[in-house]
């Protein structure tokens, strides 16, 4: 269930306690008259189910009751009640595949500005990610993985073009294209200095470290499980099965790519220089594109509800919103 506070001005409150009442997947409906200050106006608490928070969000959106009042939405953990059940089964579809927009916009555009926060993880995840290479460790690497933040951002860019949104979609690039540049200056720097303390050996290559050399030579299969990851990361931030992510960020290499593009770039090997950036930017398109093509599937089956919501409500005699 989805917990919704509503500010509406007294005209607006009417309608969509209409709205509310109407809906099947709609419980706990609470009205509180001239109770809100700031913004002034009825203050409307209810839970509804959710597969049809959305839908439902969208109807109070066409009374304009979120620019002249407010919409506030939260996730209820748990509900202990025979009418919560019954608001589920009358929405349909399975909750685990209900996508609520309003809150995949919010996250996402979050995590897509550029910040000091996530700058800084995209240096330490590539530093990391460095030693790892250095020191030929799994671990290190899949810690690496973990750490790094990009995957908000290239989110972010997935929405933004379904939802055609060119702020976003400017502000998750910008992210992107300051974010690798920046944690590769950190990774060639810090060679580079580990080199002059004798920390590390004064040749490198990727053919004498195996997690280097698998890095810089991308391939088909690189390709293919950045796809996967892109569908299978859409799909964790979109529904709740949000603790699939983890399993995304360890299976694609943009952290380790960009820290071998550090690596090789301090001791001049330029072969696997060259076959990390493509590393880099392949496994960054792959999940660009199977993001996109996922959040655009979602977009389409939430259309369909939506209108078949609205074709329920004609049906039933309802006012229009």
């Amino acid at each position: 269930m989805v917990h919704l506070r509503i500010v509406a001005p007294p005209e607006q409150a009417d309608a969509a306690l209409q709205l509310l009442e109407a809906s099947a997947s709609v419980i706990n409906v609470i009205h509180l008259p001239d109770a809100a200050r700031k913004p002034s106006g009825d203050v409307i608490m209810c839970d509804v189910a959710r597969e049809e928070a959305s839908v439902l969000v969208a109807d109070l959106k066409e009374l304009s009751i979120h620019r002249d009042g407010s919409i506030a939405m939260e996730l209820v953990d748990t509900a202990v009640s025979h009418a919560a059940e019954r608001a589920e089964q009358a929405a349909a579809g399975a909750v685990a595949d209900a996508v609520i927009w309003e809150e995949v916009t919010e996250r996402t555009s979050e995590e897509s500005s550029i910040s000091a926060t996530f700058l800084i993880f995209m240096v330490l995840a590539a530093l990391i990610a460095s030693v790892g290479i250095y020191l030929d460790s799994p671990i290190l690497i899949v810690g690496a993985m973990v750490v790094g933040p990009e995957f908000g951002p290239i989110a972010g860019f997935c929405v933004a073009v379904v939802e055609r949104r060119a702020d976003l979609a400017a502000r998750s690039l910008a992210a992107l294209m300051v974010g690798f540049p920046l944690a590769i200056a950190a990774v060639l720097l810090s060679s580079l200095l580990f080199k002059v303390a004798s920390i590390t050996p004064d040749t490198f290559t990727a053919a004498s470290h195996s997690l280097s050399q698998t890095i810089s030579n991308p391939d088909f299969f690189a390709a293919f499980v950045a796809f996967c990851a892109g569908v299978a990361g859409m799909l964790s931030l979109t529904t709740a099965k949000s603790g699939a992510l983890i399993g995304v960020l360890i299976s694609v290499t943009t952290i380790p790519a960009a820290a071998n593009v550090g690596v090789a770039a301090a001791y001049g090997d330029w072969d696997s220089f060259g076959g990390s950036l493509a590393q880099l930017g392949l496994n960054i398109a792959s999940l660009l594109l199977a993001g996109t093509l996922t959040v655009a599937v979602q977009r389409v089956f939430f259309l369909r509800r939506r209108a078949a919501h609205e074709a329920r409500g004609r049906a039933a005699g309802q006012p229009a919103v």
